[in-house]
Order: structure tokens, then C-alpha cells, then sequence
């Protein structure tokens, strides 16, 4: 349930509420919205039915909230979250470019990369140390070492970072170099990750699993929510489907869904959306005049030398192209909406 206050209430009449919904042994989620002040209670329904919501003072109405994901739902929270990555805020109405190699391959590689990818325009550097592979055999990431590169692109650069973390005994680790945690397709209903990762406190990047329903996803971020971590940005990374063309079917109908349903950022990833370096600039267009917080992009200095994800890379030229346009496609949207 959700509690809508006055437009004048106070802060004691809303700490005054808060206190009762806790001394019910229930939980108070407190959201300052734009206009109004909203307090959510997640607990057993008997004892929220319990309280005398409505004349409590200071009080407009108090509303149901129908989905089963409440923390995540634009029911809770109808204002848009902004999520601040160190500065970077994602879900203000600017755009966000996360680009950089699928694999942190070497030292050189990485410097390199960042350089690229910063001097186009993006803020975040991707890059996984470690890396989840459907073969055994295929590079599985640097890891420490990897992460360790990262940090020096960072103080070189002044990028933030952004890497995966694949299992919790490496999150930790993970944790100490990372602004960002991303959480792969692979991982998405690893439920007790997803836990721990909403413990850290840490902005998630959350991409949606190879088959994941919408109802999924969100739930999945419900998990880390929940946990005590407003912090989620949704990725729309492709999906699973009957055509082989491409190597996942790219869902930009996503950005519009999530948006209705939820109050989170959400980017799109038209690298591993398509798999194919030539329909990345295409689909970045479209996601960005779908309404995407931003993009995720995989950019290698020698595509064809890249020991992971090679025919899905840019390579600097296009990237540079890529960024020039879906900047002015960008500024023409924002100017278009405030016409």
C-alpha cells in the first residue's frame, strides 16, 4: 500500500506515520516525490489493514499497489528515480554511453579503449574481468588483474567503471574497483547474487535474462531493491527467439514497457541486442528516440584481434561516427520535448 500525503503536510506528521507502520512490524519506504510526499508499507496485509491510515494527519488517501514487484513499480514511486553513479546521473533526460571492449584482454588494450571511448563522449568504460562463457574453452577474463587495469583507465581517463560481477565470491573484489555492478543475462534470477548485490549499496546495471518476461526482470530487480538499494538501472540486452539472423532479437518495445511499469532508468545494448558491428549504429538511434536513459556499446581498438565478442565490436571510427549522431538525434529530442 501507498500512502499519498497532504501538499502541506509535515515532516513530524510523516515521521509520526512512519513510526506507527514500524511499531506494526511492518516496513516504511519513504519516497519525496516532485509535488508530494509518498510512504509505502510492504509487510502482512492483516496488519497494514490494521492501521487507521486515513486519519492519521497530514494524510490525502491511501492507494493498493496491485503488482507483486512494489519497490520497483511506478505505483510506489510515480516519479522517475534518477540513479547518481558518482556523479553520473542516469534517468535525468541527458544520455549515458557505457562503451568499451566486451573482454579486458591486456593492459594496452584497455588504455587504449578508454582513450577512444572517452574522447567520443562516453562517461562510463566497460569491460569484464571476468567472463561468464557458454564454452569452457572460450577467454574467461583477467580478473583481478583485469580489474586492476580498469582502475588505472579510470585515474588516466576519469571514466567510471562499470564490470560484471558472476559470482558472490567475487564480489567483494569486485566491489572495491567498480562504480557501477552489472549483473548479466546469465545471472539475472541468481537470486541469492542479486541479494548481496543490493546489500553493497552499489548502482546495478541489471540486463535482462536470455528469455526473461518483462514480469521477470522486474522482479529481479525487486530482489536487490529490496534489499535496501534504490540504485537499478534496467538493460535491454536482446532476447532469445526463433531467428537465427541475428545473434538475440533486440526488444526497444522494453523501454516503453518498463518506463509505464517502472520508476527505474533503463539502457539498451544493441551490441549484444544484435551481434552484427553494422546494425549497432542503427539500433542505438532507434533505442534513443524510443526514450532510453542511455546506451551500452562494445568498442574495441582492433575488432578483428578481439578475443571476445569481435564481429559485435566498433571499431574507433564507427564509434566516433555512432556518438556524433545519436548526440544530435539526443539534443533534437530533448529540444522537441520542451517545445
Amino acid at each position: 500500500m501507498v500512502i499519498v500525503m497532504n501538499a502541506n503536510a509535515t515532516k513530524e506528521q510523516v515521521q509520526h506515520i512512519i513510526d506507527r507502520i514500524e511499531a506494526a512490524g511492518l516496513q516504511a519506504h519513504l519516497v519525496d516525490g516532485q509535488y508530494r510526499t509518498i510512504i509505502g508499507i510492504i509487510g502482512d496485509k492483516k496488519a497494514i489493514m490494521s492501521l487507521p491510515i486515513e486519519a492519521f494527519e497530514g494524510v490525502d488517501k491511501a492507494l493498493p499497489v496491485t503488482s507483486s514487484y512494489k519497490l520497483v513499480s511506478r505505483e510506489f514511486h510515480p516519479d522517475p528515480t534518477v540513479v547518481d553513479v558518482d556523479g553520473v546521473k542516469i534517468g535525468d533526460g541527458s544520455l549515458v554511453v557505457m562503451a568499451g571492449p566486451c573482454a579486458v584482454e591486456s593492459r594496452e588494450q584497455l588504455l587504449e579503449a578508454a582513450k577512444i571511448v572517452r574522447a567520443a563522449g562516453a562517461q562510463f568504460l566497460r569491460g569484464g574481468a571476468y567472463k561468464p562463457r557458454t564454452s569452457p574453452y572460450a577467454f574467461q577474463g583477467l580478473e583481478e588483474a583485469g580489474l586492476e587495469f580498469m582502475a588505472e583507465a579510470k585515474a588516466l581517463t576519469g571514466l567510471k567503471i562499470v564490470t560484471e560481477v558472476t559470482n558472490v565470491n567475487a564480489l567483494e573484489l569486485v566491489v572495491k574497483y567498480a562504480d557501477m555492478l552489472q549483473i548479466g543475462a546469465r545471472n539475472m534470477q541468481n537470486f541469492h547474487l542479486l541479494k548481496e548485490v543490493g546489500r553493497t549499496g552499489k548502482p546495478v546495471l541489471l540486463k535482462r535474462g536470455l528469455s526473461a518476461t518483462y514480469d521477470e526482470w522486474l522482479h529481479a530487480a525487486e530482489y536487490i531493491v529490496n534489499e535496501g538499494n534504490p540504485n537499478v538501472v534496467f538493460c535491454e540486452r536482446g532476447i532469445r527467439t526463433f531467428e537465427s539472423y541475428t545473434r538475440n532479437t533486440l526488444d526497444l518495445g522494453a523501454v516503453s514497457v518498463v518506463k509505464r511499469l517502472s520508476h527505474l532508468p533503463i539502457i539498451v545494448d544493441p551490441s549484444h541486442g544484435t551481434g552484427k558491428w553494422h546494425m549497432v549504429k542503427p539500433m542505438s538511434m532507434a533505442a534513443v528516440a524510443a526514450g532510453a536513459d542511455g546506451l551500452m556499446i562494445e568498442v574495441h581498438p582492433e575488432p578483428e584481434r578481439a578475443l571476445s565478442d569481435g564481429p559485435q565490436s566498433l571499431n574507433p571510427f564507427n564509434y566516433a561516427s555512432l556518438m556524433a549522431d545519436v548526440r544530435e538525434l539526443a539534443v533534437f529530442l530533448r529540444r522537441q520535448a520542451n517545445h
